[in-house]
This record gives structure tokens, sequence and C-alpha cells, in this order.
């Protein structure tokens, strides 16, 4: 099942083309699956493959014990290889599931959210410069099973990993096909609205996010600037754009736990004034966000802002997987820091300037958190000021 995993990542995931480059990231523990990948890439006949895997208890020995001034730095050799791939058009795969979701538990807050580790800026700019073929997927491993299910049952998440990806259909790539058709409806239905925002309501949550202007809904089916084929999140479920990073305004309330740096932030509240994040609250991991907000001026201001109902493979198992990639395609979700230059259209072709500008967030940060659910209503707002609605009881309205 492994193996099937790798090559449908390999061929519908990021496309491979014959004497790639592919880099992968990954930890320790995700060694069975990047294998897995590295001999599919090597069958698709790949220039090299280069795996880097990820210690996080190098994290939290840096965290307890290193000067504070030096928690932001990050190493610039590790950014250089995100910049090769850019640069000579290269591959990467990043492996999800955190392998122990609570290691970092038990030391300060405000100081793991200043280390970035294993984040880097770099990834984010190799994500929105549309030059190399990418994707995510996520690995099974004992620690992560135990969080989600209270037993290690490795085998009951591949199970549950393989439903998500379509590998229990008879023609996987078929399925995968026909449903990113599907977002792709979803995302033309958004842009024919051309709405000026997006507003959610719910129990603590009354959040308007304004839409920058000639904004662009997506799907995780993306292409290259080639116009090959890539699908940037396996699974995915969501459509997704860019908000204007000043037109946010009010209270949201996170619908799901968020892992993050190696600890679970639980009843998170975040509340927007003129497109700044004026307030947060959490019954556990507050200052983690916070500490990652303030690692520069783009991380208190929002840089996406995605769909998602119930015919979700993912929420329909009703339960949180305590990561990001699972959890985002389970339900509605927004993300504090960098936004998106395709949610903007024209936007890849310009300045950082430029973008800003427009209404494009700029930061090394963009974390995801999900807001939404059965009790979360979605309205596009239109620029006179009225209410379509989007998900009403969980189910899409839009034709």
């Amino acid at each position: 099942m492994i193996k099937s995993y790798a090559d449908l990542t390999m061929k519908v995931g990021v496309n491979l083309l014959p004497g790639q480059v592919l880099a992968i990231k990954c930890y320790y523990d995700h060694a069975p699956l990047a294998r897995a990948l590295t001999e599919s890439a090597y069958e698709m006949r790949a220039g090299f493959v280069d795996v880097w895997y990820w210690d996080p208890h190098t994290k939290k020995a840096r965290v307890e014990n290193a000067a504070e001034s030096t928690l932001g730095w990050t190493p610039p050799w590790l950014h250089a290889r995100y910049e090769w791939l850019v640069e000579n058009g290269g591959a990467l795969v990043q492996i999800s599931g955190d392998p122990e979701p609570d290691l970092l538990s038990d030391v300060d807050p405000r100081r793991a959210g200043l280390d970035p580790m294993p984040r880097f800026k770099s990834v984010i700019d190799l994500v929105h410069s549309g030059k190399v073929n990418w994707t995510y997927v996520a690995c099974a491993s004992p620690g992560w099973a135990n969080k989600i299910y209270g037993e290690p049952d490795v085998e009951r998440l591949w199970g549950d990993l393989a439903e998500f990806m379509r590998l229990d259909q008879p023609d996987p790539i078929a399925a995968w096909k026909e449903h990113v058709d599907r977002l792709g409806v979803r995302a033309e239905a958004l842009n024919a609205e051309a709405f000026d925002g997006i507003r959610f309501r719910g129990p603590g949550t009354d959040l308007f996010v304004g839409l920058v202007d000639n904004h662009r809904w997506n799907s995780g089916a993306s292409e290259m600037e080639d116009g090959r084929p890539v699908v940037v999140n396996m699974p995915t479920e969501e459509v997704f754009t860019t908000p204007d990073l000043r037109r946010v305004e009010g209270t949201v309330t996170a619908t799901r736990p968020l892992v993050l740096h190696g600890s679970v932030v639980e009843g998170l509240s975040v509340s927007f004034e003129g497109g700044v994040v004026r307030d947060v609250q959490a019954d556990r991991g507050k200052e983690i966000v916070q500490g990652e907000m303030q690692r520069d001026e783009g991380g208190s201001r929002l840089g996406e802002v995605a769909l998602v109902d119930k015919v979700s493979p993912i929420g329909k198992k009703g339960r949180s997987y305590y990561d990001i990639l699972l959890d985002e395609n389970a339900t509605c979700h927004i993300a504090y820091g960098a936004g998106y230059p395709q949610g903007l259209e024209g936007g890849a072709s310009m300045s950082l300037d430029e973008l800003h500008a427009a209404g494009v967030n700029h930061s090394s940060v963009h974390t995801d958190f999900m807001i939404g659910g059965p009790e979360v209503s979605v309205f596009g707002v239109t620029r006179d000021g009225s209410e379509v609605p989007v998900i009403i009881d969980d189910t899409w309205q839009l034709a």
C-alpha cells in the first residue's frame, strides 16, 4: 500500500519529469514513505533524490537552552536547498504527520513560537514561485496514531490515509481527476460571484474577511509556469483565495485543535481590527501562536481563506487528526501570515511591493487553523453589503 501511495504521489501530486531533482522534507519516522517515494521517483527517471530528515528533539534542546536572541535564526545553507530548486526547476515533496505531537508541551511556548524550525521562509517562497512542482502528503506513525485514536494503531491510520488519497477506488488516478474537476467547478462558481468578502458566523465567530480586488479562487489542483498540472496537497478538499490584508474585522474561534511546533493549541480565538490581530486567546498554547504572529509584520495579518464542506471524506470521520494537512481539508480554515500571489489575477508576475500594494500579505509565517463546521455558516458578501449563502449546515449552496 505504501508503494501505491508513493506512486500516486509522484504521478498525480508532483507529476515528476525525467531528469528532475527531487527534494523530500520529512521526520525520521517518515523514512518508510520517504524510501518508497525515492524508489518511485527513480523509476520515473529522476535525476537525483535528496531526503532531508528532521529530528524534533533537536528543536526541544534549542528551545530549552539556546539564547533567546538566536531562536529566530535558520541556517542559510538549508534555505539554499529550496532556492536551488526554484532556480533550476526542481521538485519537492513535504511529508506531514508529527510523530510526537506533544513533544514540546512542557517547554516555554513563547520561546517555542520564536523558533521557526523546521519551517522555512524559503519554502513559502518556493510554493509561491510557480516554478517548482511540489506536493504535501502525510505518513502514519505510532505516535501520531496514538494522538488520534488513543492507541498506536498505525494500520488504522494508514487505512484512513489510503481512503483520503482515493487508493480505495478502482482507478485512483481517474478518481483524482474527477475530484479536482469538481473542486474546479466550485472555484469558478465563486469567481463568477466576485464577492467583496466572506463572512463566517457561528459560536464565538463573527468574522468578515475582505478579498483583494481581482481575486481568484483556486483549488489544490494547480498548473506550473510551463502548464504542467500538479496537486499541491494530497489529500485536498478546499477551494481558497487571498484576503485583503487591510480588511479583516471581527472574532473567530477555532473549531479544531492546532498542532504547532510540537505543541497542541486548543480553544483558540483570534480578534481582528483593520486587518491586524488585536487579541489572541486560547485554553492552551496561546503564547506559541503569539510568538509566531510576532515573528514579522505580516505574521499578524491574514494570508488565506479556504472553504470546505461536509463532502470531505476527512470531515466525515468526525475527528481531529492533529495535523494541518488533514484537518484543513476537513473544514473551512484561514491562515495567518503569507498570502498566495495566485489568489490575485496576474499576481504570479508581480513584485512583492506590487503584491503588498494590492493587499496580498507577505510574511515568513503561514499557519492554517480550522474555523468551519456544521454550526458555522459562510456567506459571500457583495459590494453593496448583501450576503449570499455559500455554506449552510455544512452544505455547499452555490450552483
